[in-house]
């Protein structure tokens, strides 16, 4: 038999080395600094962390109990709009409500707007994937092949722009803010710009180009709860119109939790309302399209100021605060374990 055993040529040809470079860095001589950790230290940091997340957590609750907050649920105040919108063929009728209440003090500086919906969860898988980024971004792509499904297109082959479960369910309630001067009502001059993040309404969400906006949008239809095509959710402002418009941006960026709040406008501060909002009575009236009795929701308006630490939330605050005293107990008892171990040790030296 044969010897098939490979041998080095008779001209010496050598194994290329697999052994790593000498350098300092592939041979792991770099300069280190390694701690020796004593006692001292290891209580010096555990007390260090303590009282930092302590002042942190103080400083944080104290700046969002200064948050001045109005809260009004009118899921029952508004109920008959609530089961007119329960028969679908009111769909394209309107139904509007009014609620009053009275600001016992001014609120000073920036107020913003909010939304609220409880019960409505949106971190469900298939509704948080229903969207197609491609077509948000003005793109002219198969959304039959996205996960809009089955909010994709109609029986007779018309896409939806926008497609999927979450433009779908778009929040579509209109509210409006009166100030009730006197004898005269006044119309709370309410921002629809600017609400919305810089990275999304200029890099995550575009429009498809045209020379004008029903043009780009030509064979395509809204989704099935919109009442308007998205070309026209705001036909003042082009700029915040079709898919950059700041209410849809906002609404498409999911919430993890089924209790949620979303901005939807702020207090131009002008003429009577320059320094924000002022003590009296106030109105606001609300065009009912969005129905919650389904799914046993409940909808919240909000009026909030802001702090340097953002809104009325103090989760933050509570979670330093128990960080804190985590790491201040388990100083405490580093300390008390060593006390004993070192007047055992001491004991028995004596012996």
């Amino acid at each position: 038999m044969k010897n098939k055993t490979n041998f080095p040529s008779q001209e010496g040809e050598a194994r290329p080395s697999r052994c790593p470079d000498n350098s300092a860095f592939k041979q792991q001589r770099l300069p280190a600094w390694k701690p020796q950790l004593n006692i001292v230290t290891v209580l010096s940091s555990f007390f260090l962390i303590g009282a930092f997340c302590l002042t942190v957590g103080v400083c944080l609750i104290l700046s969002a109990n200064s948050v001045r907050e109005i809260q009004i649920d009118y899921s029952d105040k508004c109920s008959d709009c609530s089961k007119f919108r329960e028969n679908s063929s009111n769909w394209n009728k309107e139904c509007h409500c009014s609620i009053n209440f009275t600001l016992k003090e001014d609120i000073l500086g920036d107020v913003f707007m909010y939304y609220g919906l409880q019960n409505f969860y949106q971190n469900h898988r298939r509704y948080v994937i229903s969207r197609s980024d491609a077509q948000l971004l003005g793109r002219n792509v198969n959304i039959q092949r996205s996960y809009c499904a089955p909010f994709t297109t109609y029986r007779n082959g018309t896409p939806m722009a926008p497609c999927g479960a979450i433009a779908n369910s778009m929040f579509n309630d209109t509210i409006d803010l009166f100030y009730n001067r006197d004898s005269s009502v006044i119309q709370v001059p309410l921002l629809k710009t600017g609400n919305s993040w810089w990275t999304d309404k200029n890099v995550k969400f575009r429009n498809p180009e045209s020379y004008n906006l029903s043009s780009a949008f030509a064979g395509t239809a809204r989704p099935p709860y919109w009442q308007k095509p998205v070309y026209l959710l705001d036909e003042e402002d082009e700029r915040n119109n079709g898919y950059i418009n700041d209410d849809f941006i906002i609404w498409m960026r999911v919430s993890a939790f089924a209790t949620f709040r979303n901005l939807y406008r702020r207090v131009r501060r002008i003429r009577h309302f320059a320094d924000g909002l002022p003590a009296g009575n106030y109105t606001f009236r609300i065009s009912y399209n969005f129905p919650v009795s389904k799914f046993k929701g409940r909808k919240h308006v909000i009026l909030s100021t802001v702090v340097w630490s953002g809104g009325s939330n103090p989760f933050l605050g509570i979670a330093y605060l128990v960080s804190g005293t985590a790491a201040t107990l388990a100083g405490f008892v580093i300390t008390a374990i060593h006390l004993k171990l070192r007047k055992k040790k001491t004991y028995f030296q004596r012996q």
